[in-house]
């Protein structure tokens, strides 16, 4: 895979129509609204972001990238797409963050610019929108320090998977707009284990995510059948 056609058009123009709802709590992004402070207060309890560099892959509207740089990190966000990031510049001005800038380049483009650059790199929900996983994970383990985290979220490619991820919120509880995710492109946590050790990362803890559609209630387990997330470090 080279450093700039890892990336599916079809998938950047999806979220793209929908760039200029990032910020509305009650749209499409709802979920990565509700989902957010779970994600930002398990990275910063592993590798606590006050004074980090830190990298967010496939960044969209800045979400998790904002929220990393209200903690005290310098963060970089990177994107393909274009209107995601103009939505995510815009709203840092709007917000006044300090402490977040974004590009529009691709996580393997960035890894031969800028090699072990950053103290922690993130990469959420976002692998199984492309076209080779892999080839990220690897961007994403050159791109962080030695030492540094790298944290990753997805989705389970199981029967139950599909079930409650696709059936269930894109078409049953409509949270996400219908085709959002493809069951292929979905992935096992030992695949995506597996690319991480090839990338020289290091896995150090395994987290569900698990949903209540009665009370609207996320929580972090130990099952990681559906939603899951991954920390590792680089050796």
């Amino acid at each position: 895979m080279s450093t700039t056609d890892n990336f599916d058009p079809a998938e950047l123009a999806k979220f793209s129509d929908l760039a200029h709802r990032w910020w509305d709590t009650e749209s499409e992004f709802r979920p990565l609204h509700q989902i957010n402070p779970l994600r930002l207060g398990w990275i910063d309890s592993l590798a606590p972001l006050s004074g980090k560099r830190v990298l967010d892959v496939g960044c969209g509207g800045g979400i998790l990238a904002d929220s990393m740089a209200r903690k005290g990190a310098d963060v970089l966000g990177i994107d393909l797409a274009t209107k995601a990031l103009k939505v995510a510049q815009l709203h840092a001005l709007e917000a006044c963050t300090e402490g977040v800038q974004y590009r529009e380049v691709s996580a393997e483009a960035l890894a031969v610019e800028q090699p072990g650059s950053f103290d922690v790199v993130t990469c959420m929900e976002m692998l199984e929108h492309v076209p080779d996983p892999s080839s990220v994970v690897k961007a994403c383990a050159a791109l962080v320090k030695p030492g540094g985290y790298v944290f990753f979220s997805t989705i389970n490619r199981n029967a139950k998977a599909f079930l409650f991820a696709i059936v269930g919120a894109e078409y049953v509880l409509n949270m996400l707009p219908r085709g959002t995710h493809e069951y292929a492109k979905l992935i096992r946590p030992s695949e995506l284990a597996a690319y991480c050790r090839a990338a020289g990362l290091n896995l150090q803890l395994t987290r569900g995510m698990e949903y209540n559609p009665l009370t609207r209630h996320y929580w972090l387990s130990a099952d990681t059948s559906v939603n899951y997330l991954l920390a590792t470090q680089k050796y």
